[in-house]
């Protein structure tokens, strides 16, 4: 055996950066998610900012009662996200659990784990678009069923939007919403739009309708929102962000409003 070569401790080291990269964005998806962490690297992700994932337990049907399960776990996935160092942001992507859990209790429960970080939600960050925007009227879609859907049509006519139209596609997993093809996405907001409305509201981490943003707002004439195009959006301006990015739709080449 040859004799190991003599190993050389530095005197000196290197200068330390703060941080590797500039913004840190925390994204709390389902085990069973297929489309956030790809769209958040997608739209959100760059030199300068970045995406952070950790998975909690989910399992399938989806259903209220499921949804609010997830509760508990906010805060575990929330600590294994760079434990002990600061985030600029931290997204729970799930529209539905959202709803159903409500904005504030997600918020505490991540606060458990990082204090004082902002907290953005699919429901409450397409609020903020469609404010944005300036829509209040709206139609929305939604991949659940009637059930799951119920909670979503009460959270946003209880902050002051008009529901022109409520579609739903009756899905009950989770995976089978993330196959549905974004061209058929398109198809599905040209039948599900009213024509008093002044955009659409796509609802659903899963699906990959960030993908059909433009071919959506092509096809009806209006602003589209989406899940995870509006968390993207709500967190790259949290990270200081302002490009435009209109390949995603109009809501991305928009400022944060005021709450």
């Amino acid at each position: 055996m040859k004799p190991l070569p003599e190993i050389r401790l530095m005197s000196t080291r290197p200068a330390l950066d703060a941080r590797p990269l500039d913004k840190r964005v925390g994204l709390i998806i389902l085990a069973t998610d297929h489309t956030s962490e790809p769209d958040f690297r997608r739209m959100v992700a760059s030199e300068r900012i970045g995406i952070y994932v950790a998975r909690i337990p989910y399992a399938n049907p989806t259903t209220p009662e499921n949804l609010r399960k997830m509760q508990p776990a906010l805060t575990d996935g929330a600590a294994l996200i760079l434990p002990d160092e600061p985030l600029d942001a931290v997204c729970y992507s799930c529209t539905s659990a959202s709803v159903v859990i409500g904005d504030a209790e997600i918020e505490t429960a991540i606060h458990g784990a990082k204090p004082g970080v902002p907290v953005v939600t699919p429901p409450m960050a397409g609020v903020r678009g469609l404010r944005a925007l300036g829509a209040r009227r709206i139609s929305i879609l939604t991949p659940y069923t009637v059930e799951t859907s119920r909670p979503m049509a009460a959270y946003f006519t209880e902050r002051g939007f008009e529901i022109a139209s409520f579609t739903c596609l009756g899905f009950e997993d989770d995976r089978e919403m993330a196959r549905i093809a974004p061209t058929s996405l398109v198809e599905l907001a040209r039948e599900a739009t009213d024509g008093k409305a002044e955009a659409l509201f796509v609802s659903c981490t899963a699906l990959r309708a960030a993908l059909a943003v433009s071919g959506m707002e092509e096809a009806i004439g209006r602003p589209v929102v989406t899940s995870n195009q509006a968390t993207a959006w709500n967190c790259l301006r949290l990270c200081g962000d302002e490009t435009p990015r209109l390949e995603f739709g109009r809501l991305m080449t928009l400022p944060l409003p005021r709450d």
